[in-house]
């Protein structure tokens, strides 16, 4: 069932990682039309003392947990870049999906309560482009290492 997937992916190389946060700086600028890394689509997680900077972003699974719990079925694949979406007009607020997104890149609009998250941008990931150290690249499908761990 790996063709439900999108046919791309970003893959996260923390050892490139410097923490600069462009990425969450350009990924907020797409999604709300301002620079507030604070409503970014992706997690830089800090380890080691803050010497490991790790990015963490949407996997759009294979069996996504956050589209079966959704009971306003706001939750859906994008018919052209089959990316897990969520439709703002069909969204309750209700949390499920953040709450059962395994790794936590669900989040709520403080100001409507909307859940939000990665849609890949359309095909063309703005943290990808902002990255200048390349630690988030975007990869095909067909080429990635792995990519038989379907989540």
């Amino acid at each position: 069932m790996k063709e439900a997937r999108p046919s791309i992916h970003i893959r996260t190389r923390f050892d490139l990682c410097t923490g600069c946060m462009l990425c969450k700086t350009s990924c907020s600028m797409y999604m709300f039309g301002g620079f507030n890394p604070g409503k970014s689509m992706l997690k830089i997680r800090h380890a080691l003392e803050n010497l490991a900077h790790i990015p963490v972003v949407c996997e759009h699974c294979v069996h996504p947990l956050c589209l079966k719990v959704c009971p306003a079925q706001a939750i859906s694949r994008d018919e052209q870049t089959r990316a897990v979406i969520i439709d703002q007009d069909k969204c309750v607020s209700c949390g499920l999906c953040a709450t059962y997104c395994p790794l936590g890149m669900i989040y709520e609009d403080p100001e409507t309560g909307k859940a939000f998250k990665c849609d890949l941008c359309r095909g063309e990931p703005a943290c990808v482009g902002a990255c200048p150290f390349n630690a988030l690249e975007i990869i095909a499908r067909d080429q990635s290492v792995g990519d038989d761990n379907e989540r």
